[in-house]
């Protein structure tokens, strides 16, 4: 990544740590991110209103408000546009990534970390947010799909409820980008584990049960297109046909 990549890319971190809060602080400024910093939940929850920030850097033990109640409240604010959040943790038991990732975090790095891999995540969630370059002759045709009252435009990060924007998470539009992908066809918890959230084999939770809730919570009149099959998982109806927009 370059500086000139990232401009105008906003990080806010929420660490009470002086010295790593100064460290990632002076590391992602150095790759070309306009980055602010506060040391606890509650500051934390107004620069996510007078930042608008892209990306949320939350630890998770925070001195006033645990950060898993700063992202639940990040995630509970529809109305904002939807900034990805990646926990900072020192624990590293499966049970709190699933806890993490079923309050609606993109991504989890456990203490230590190398800071140059932190930057480079952060990279890599903001490349799947960014709109992509103008158009080419060789350029892969643009997502963009109509199916009854939901418009998804993937690449370029919006999605549409009878011609409203809804605001979602990068989990919430790669989730529904494999649904409408995937239409009239039931995809398993263990399929969207590990195609969407990358999980290995086998890891058994409720994370997508409470995505898919919150999911159809945003959507409105379109949540009832994403259909649960009872006993196996998800698809989205095949009711309206898919309509590929140029």
């Amino acid at each position: 990544m370059t500086g000139e990549t990232n401009v105008d890319r906003r990080i806010l971190v929420v660490e009470d740590e002086p010295d790593l809060r100064e460290l990632l602080t002076y590391n992602l400024t150095a790759a070309g991110f306009t980055v602010q910093a506060t040391e606890n939940g509650t500051d934390g929850l107004e620069a996510v209103q007078r930042f608008a920030p892209d990306v949320v850097l939350l630890d998770l033990m925070l001195p006033d408000i645990p950060g898993t109640e700063v992202c639940r409240r990040i995630r509970g604010d529809t109305a904002a546009r939807q900034p990805a959040v990646m926990m900072l943790t020192a624990k590293g038991e499966e049970i709190d990534r699933v806890v993490g990732f079923e309050l609606g975090a993109d991504d989890y790095v456990v203490k230590p970390f190398s800071v140059r891999e932190l930057v480079l995540r952060v990279g890599a969630i903001l490349r799947a947010r960014r709109p992509p370059a103008a158009a080419s002759p060789a350029a892969p045709q643009r997502r963009r799909y109509v199916v009854g009252p939901l418009e998804l435009d993937v690449d370029g990060y919006h999605v549409f409820v009878n011609g409203a924007e809804i605001h979602v998470s990068t989990l919430e539009m790669r989730l529904l980008a494999y649904l409408v992908e995937h239409r009239g066809r039931v995809r398993s918890r263990e399929d969207l584990l590990e195609d969407v959230w990358g999980y290995k084999p086998g890891v058994s939770t409720r994370t997508i049960d409470t995505h898919v809730k919150r999911l159809r919570d945003k959507l409105g009149d379109a949540g009832a297109l994403v259909e649960t099959v009872r006993g196996t998982g998800y698809r989205l109806s095949a009711e309206h046909q898919v309509v590929v927009k140029d």
